[in-house]
């Protein structure tokens, strides 16, 4: 008798296509889990060399990120959030950080966007910057008060110049001209201009001859007493805003929350193709005990097995894990949602948990597997290798109708819920009812051959033998069954959920953009844009609107974000927000609009104040006067512009919608367009939402796709006996190929069927609490998934099974 670990030597050495399924599985799960465990590795090791203040060694800045924590007792967490502008520091600590020992000066930076008289768009600073920048000048002197030095092809010398600035237009004198592009303040002047005279965006601090960047740090961080952020190296990066703490967080968030659905279902598949695998040799165990080896003997052996084929499996599964998280980090950095500097952190750590994964799953899934094979007596054993055992465990059942019955509470929640609550349950909704099917598996998959089998008993005896066989070799069906389930409900979920929110996006702005003309200009309008376009003639009205985001108080999440508007005047006659309580006339500084959704998810109605962090993170909470409808295609929180003023970089409305009046006049302001064309434009800056929903569907989707088809193929394959037996008995090469045509539509079929049940099951709830609609299914794009669906089912059967045949 062979010890047991020579028995797993043997089965490989002389069965290895036994194993070919499991091994597939196991790299395919390995490389879901190494790819997206890059991504977050990168999303918590993320830094990019400084910019602006490379010539500055210590930098101190506000910490770009808000922090709460939530929870009670040992629950208690603190959770982060990246500020949708920046965070600045009083100037007043200025003065403090020059007083540090070592400092030879510190220098209080700020830098904002401005426009000459011709609207260019130009970046100013303080002449005082210069120090780090690198900035030199050409001809000229420093700017005195009323001066500016400018970067060249903007004045000469002598000349008087009007620029635009967040304070209002403005006129200097032209003192001296740098040889960088950008214009130049004293650096009191121009922190009076930026628009928030009273803070800074950060302070750089030069050091005296001998002092090094860490003993300045030190003395930084202790005159400043906790009230900035101290940064060296690398870290400097910190303090040059907010795109890349929004970096990490975006990372993080990919890498973390669909990672570990990627992984939870990687993980989900390969196990059961590993029990499959084991499943499938249940003869060669019986025999195996029928002639004298132990249950723990086998118990060993396939221990053995899983980890000679695992590691291997894992180690290989690593390199197109690479490859995809190369691929998509490259298409995010592409399409502007990571700095350029950021680099993909090829650290050995998610290498590591993805071959530990892999062992793990192969592990627990064979011993899982062969547990009752094992148990049982020999004969027994034999007997049930020969006809399959119809009952289902009683533990397995209970748990699986536990889960149904799960998600079927959490779908009625949810649709009782709305806003992100109603997201957030959904869900887990889907993850309920897939673990409800996997355990259900053989169950439910006797009820699909049962409904489905009868129009295939009319089929002639080729239809009427695959209804048979799927009747009595339930759990066959059912390990081929659960992975198409998986590749319809999580890709129908992403990819339905984003055409939903998409058509109801698009939805509100056509219909709530009243305004005949649209005036947009990306660096900026004239502060004066609203005045002008209302001297207009015919212009009956004319508001301004600048783009941002807040941040609103989250149970759970500590943040979420929302999309905000700062209107210049009343909106109601260019924007039909569909308002359900109050007035939008009743905006002025202290109050606020807000979406209908977000205020229920909030738990505030009109009257109420709401808690809310402005885009650099200042806390305030306006009276609510108004809740509307159409927040999703338009802004979910509406402000006065005024109640924007010292809290974002740029101070420019990028937005002039105007009532009446011919649009030749208003072509001086900006882009002249109507509501329809804005809407387009709108439509095409939500392409990276959509490019990220279709990447995580078709990796998802992807993955569960050839976990199916090589579960259809290991399934085919290990009924070789099967088939000949067939052809012995007299049933014709066609009759065979058919009746295993007819069994993979009935697989196909009913995992389209159960997998678009779980999709609408978690969709309705979800859309209804986005967007107040049910979920868009276009027919022709539901309709090619289901096409690829049964085009895999058909090719993954018919092919092994010719082969077969041979």
């Amino acid at each position: 008798m062979l010890r047991s670990n020579g028995l797993a030597r043997a089965a490989l050495r002389f069965k290895p296509s036994a194993f070919a399924g499991t091994f597939v599985a196991l790299l395919l799960a390995a490389a879901v889990i190494s790819g997206c465990g890059l991504l977050l590795q990168t999303g918590v090791t993320a830094s990019v060399p400084p910019g602006r203040y490379a010539g500055a060694p210590v930098v101190a800045a506000a910490d770009q990120q808000l922090h709460t924590t939530v929870g009670r007792g040992e629950e208690r967490e603190t959770l982060s959030a990246a500020v949708p502008d920046r965070v600045r520091l009083d100037a007043s600590l200025v003065r403090a950080a020059t007083t540090a020992p070592g400092a030879a000066s510190a220098v209080g930076d700020v830098s904002y966007p401005v426009r000459d008289a011709s609207g260019a768009p130009l970046t100013a600073s303080g002449w005082g910057s210069a120090a780090f920048t690198g900035a030199r000048l050409a001809t000229g002197t420093a700017p005195g008060p009323d001066q500016a030095v400018v970067g060249p092809g903007h004045g000469r010398t002598g000349e008087r110049i009007t620029l635009h600035t967040p304070a209002g237009p403005r006129t200097f004198t032209v003192s001296g001209v740098a040889t960088a592009p950008g214009v130049w303040f004293s650096d009191a002047r121009a922190l009076a201009l930026s628009g928030h005279p009273r803070t800074v965006d950060a302070i750089a601090v030069l050091p005296t001859d001998g002092t090094t960047p860490a003993a300045l740090a030190a003395q930084v961080e202790r005159a400043l007493q906790g009230k900035a952020q101290v940064h060296t190296g690398d870290d400097r990066s910190l303090a040059e805003g907010a795109a890349l703490p929004a970096a990490k967080e975006f990372l993080i968030a990919l890498g973390g929350s669909f990672g570990g659905t990627a992984a939870l279902v990687a993980v989900f598949t390969a196990a059961g193709t590993v029990a499959l695998s084991v499943g499938q040799r249940s003869r060669e165990f019986a025999l195996l005990r029928a002639i004298g080896a132990t249950p723990r003997q086998l118990r060993r052996s396939i221990a053995t097995e899983s980890l000679l084929v695992a590691p291997l499996a894992g180690a290989l599964g690593c390199l197109p894990g690479l490859a995809l998280a190369t691929w998509w980090f490259g298409q995010l950095r592409e399409k502007g949602a990571i700095p350029e500097g950021v680099r993909l952190d090829t650290g050995p750590v998610p290498f590591a948990a993805a071959v530990g994964a892999a062992v793990l799953t192969a592990l627990l899934a064979g011993l899982a597997a062969a547990r009752r094979p094992s148990r049982i007596e020999p004969g027994r054993a034999l007997a049930e290798s020969q006809v399959e055992r119809r009952a289902t465990g009683r533990v397995r059942t209970t748990f699986g109708v536990l889960a149904v019955a799960g998600g079927a509470s959490l779908a009625g929640a949810a649709a009782q819920a709305s806003g992100e609550d109603a997201a957030n349950l959904a869900l887990g909704v889907v993850m309920l009812f897939m673990l409800g099917v996997a355990l259900l598996g053989p169950l439910l998959a006797r009820l699909c051959a049962a409904l489905i089998g009868l129009p295939l008993r009319a089929s002639g005896a080729s239809g009427h033998l695959a209804a048979a066989n799927s009747r009595s070799n339930a759990r066959r069906l059912a390990s081929a069954l659960t992975p198409i389930v998986l590749a319809m409900s999580f890709a129908s979920t992403l990819v339905f959920l984003h055409t939903s929110t998409e058509r109801a996006t698009e939805r509100q702005q056509r219909a709530g953009v009243v305004a005949d003309h649209v005036v947009t200009a990306p660096a900026g309008l004239p502060a004066d844009a609203a005045e002008r376009a209302g001297r207009t003639p015919g212009v009956t009205a004319a508001v301004t609107v600048q783009r941002t985001g807040v941040l609103l108080a989250d149970g759970t999440a500590g943040f979420r974000g929302a999309t905000a508007q700062g209107v210049s005047a009343d909106p109601t006659p260019v924007l039909d927000l569909d308002v359900r309580t109050g007035s939008l006339a009743a905006l002025r500084p202290g109050t606020v609009a807000v979406d209908a959704n977000l205020a229920d998810a909030q738990h505030v109605r009109t009257g109420d104040r709401l808690e809310l962090r402005l885009p650099d993170g200042t806390r305030t909470e306006p009276l609510v006067v108004a809740t509307y409808g159409r927040g999703l295609g338009l802004s979910e929180v509406t402000l006065p512009a005024a109640a924007l003023t010292g809290h974002v970089t740029a101070p420019y409305a990028t937005e002039l919608l105007v009532r009446g009046g011919a649009s030749a006049a208003l072509a001086p302001l900006g882009t002249v367009t109507d509501a329809a064309g804005w809407s387009t434009a709108q439509s095409r800056d939500r392409a990276l939402g959509a490019w990220a929903n279709t990447t995580m569907a078709a990796v998802l989707g992807g993955f569960a796709a050839v976990a199916a088809v090589n579960t259809l193929v290991m399934t085919v394959l290990d009924r070789r006996r099967e088939l000949r037996t067939l052809r012995l008995v007299g049933t014709t090469r066609r009759q065979v190929l058919r009746m295993i045509r007819w069994e993979s539509l009935l697989v196909t079929v009913a995992g389209l069927a159960i997998g678009t049940g779980i999709a609408l099951a978690t969709l309705v709830p979800m859309t209804n609490g986005l967007t107040g609609e049910g979920p868009y299914v276009p027919p022709l794009l539901y309709g090619s998934f289901a096409a690829a669906t049964v085009g895999l089912g058909l090719a993954a059967t018919a092919l092994p099974a010719r082969a077969a045949l041979r």
